[in-house]
């Protein structure tokens, strides 16, 4: 979007805040960039210049702006409703595979060569890997340094820089203020009391609006696995298996944000646990667009208008989510979570939880690999069938993450024993976050389709569905939404 002038123009003097994240205002007179919903008094039009990512700004030599902070901005919905090469990167790189494996690894991972990616993300966004990682890297140390008492030294270290010269370096270029001085700014009691407990800290999670709660903590708590997931005081908390260690994050929904709680047992897990919890809510989704094409639909527009906003409840786990759903087979809600428990308390790893409830990370596709296929509780076919799938989880040759192909992982996972469309399908609209996933032999989706005059069999209404693309899982929503189902529900 930032090479259309006029438009990015526009959405900078009306202020408005659906395009945060999209594209980046730099001003050429003050050297500065901003979020397009900047409070300040906007620019003449002749002294704005758009970029796509901060870190395009930055090579730019440009700093962030202090009022709007537009590094705290959403992330570009682009990276979730792709999957290209350059998607498939930003997705890892908020994964912080760039901090822990480098370029190398990334292209590795993505399956081309280095200079590949490096070439594409800088035709797309103005900026390589490595900058776009420091980019990430900035915004990490801003955030532990305004809601935290750890020492410099530590924060350096925990945002992923090699050196503190280079934290320090990179903190007064991006934000034009020493560390210190970043966190004089902050008044006291602003700071996190969590904060001051190393590995504790409370955050806003920013999203567009509108965003419907409902449906999207309904389904997280409705089939939340005890020890590993729970419902307390209007808020979802679950424990998250890290690069190095773990966490547990609380999360909960507010008018203009996500409050965030996150007990890390190492602080450089913090981009990750940031990312995998946006990623989850599906905060990064463009709702706008997403309800105006299901509202051209007369049958879905009355869903849509009644409760705009709704999100796809995601993962942090893909690997996690894909075994729970071979779980779900053909078993109602409630028996899907007593398997699952039973696997938690058996075979999870434990951890402690501060504020008590959560006792169990869910058990890793190499423990359950290793299990008597024999005693598992469950017919012989779906024993088959997870067993399957875990061996191949555990040994690589099965590999399921935020850069996986979707159309390629479907067609393996369609050759694995026992994976139908409908447990294909529910992964790669939760876990790999396809955003056009549809349903159409979901028993809730057959029954809103029965209600609503829309067509019965599955072919037909994949064939009705067309017109609700590239958005269908929004559509599953909307359409989930109209049956009574405890999913559907906001806890109370």
């Amino acid at each position: 979007m930032h090479t259309e002038t006029e438009r990015c123009v526009r959405a900078v003097q009306s202020k408005d805040a659906r395009f945060d994240g999209w594209f980046f205002t730099a001003v050429l007179t003050t050297r500065i960039y901003c979020r397009p919903s900047c409070p300040v008094v906007p620019p003449k039009a002749e002294n704005m210049t758009f970029y796509p990512s901060a870190a395009a700004c930055q090579q730019a030599g440009f700093r962030a702006c202090k009022r709007c902070r537009p590094d705290t901005s959403p992330g570009s919905p682009e990276w979730n409703q792709r999957a290209d090469v350059v998607a498939r990167a930003m997705r890892l790189i908020g994964d912080g595979v760039v901090d822990r494996e480098g370029v190398p690894g990334l292209a590795t991972r993505l399956g081309y060569s280095t200079r590949q990616v490096e070439r594409q993300l800088l035709a797309e966004l103005g900026a390589g890997p490595l900058a776009l990682a420091r980019a990430q890297r900035a915004q990490t140390a801003r955030l532990l340094i305004e809601t935290t008492g750890l020492p410099m030294a530590e924060i350096a270290f925990a945002a992923g820089f090699s050196s503190i010269r280079t934290f320090n370096d990179t903190v007064r270029e991006v934000f034009a203020l020493s560390p210190s001085d970043l966190r004089g700014r902050v008044p006291k009691n602003a700071q996190s009391a969590a904060g001051k407990t190393p590995g504790a800290l409370t955050l806003r999670l920013p999203f567009r609006a509108p965003l419907n709660p409902d449906n999207l903590f309904g389904h997280l708590a409705a089939t939340a696995v005890p020890g590993v997931e729970e419902w307390r005081d209007g808020a979802y908390r679950r424990t998250l298996r890290l690069p190095y260690g773990h966490g547990i994050a609380a999360l909960t929904p507010r008018a203009d944000h996500i409050a965030c709680r996150l007990t890390l047992s190492d602080l450089r897990d913090l981009p990750v646990a940031i990312s995998r919890c946006r990623r989850m809510l599906d905060l990064d989704a463009d709702p706008v667009a997403v309800d105006d094409q299901l509202r051209t639909d007369p049958l879905l527009a009355p869903l849509v208008d009644k409760a705009p906003g709704r999100r796809v409840p995601r993962t942090v786990d893909e690997a996690e989510f894909a075994l729970r759903a071979v779980l779900g087979q053909q078993v109602s809600t409630a028996a899907a979570r007593t398997h699952a428990a039973r696997l938690v308390v058996a075979h999870g790893e434990s951890v402690e939880d501060p504020e008590g409830g959560l006792t169990h990370l869910f058990p890793s596709p190499e423990a359950l690999a290793a299990l008597d296929p024999e005693s598992l509780a469950m017919p012989r076919g779906r024993r088959a069938t997870f067993t399957t799938l875990a061996r191949q989880l555990a040994d690589g040759a099965l590999h399921l993450g935020v850069e996986s192909d979707w159309d390629e992982t479907r067609r393996r996972l369609l050759e694995l024993p026992g994976f139908g469309p409908w447990t294909v399908d529910v992964i790669a609209m939760r876990a790999l976050g396809d955003p056009d996933a549809f349903l159409p032999t979901d028993l809730g989706i057959r029954r809103a389709a029965s209600e609503f005059g829309l067509p019965s069999t599955p072919a037909a209404l994949t064939a009705r569905a067309a017109a609700w693309r590239p958005w269908r899982a929004y559509a599953v929503q909307y359409l989930w939404a109209t049956d009574s189902h405890p999913i559907n529900f906001l806890p109370v």
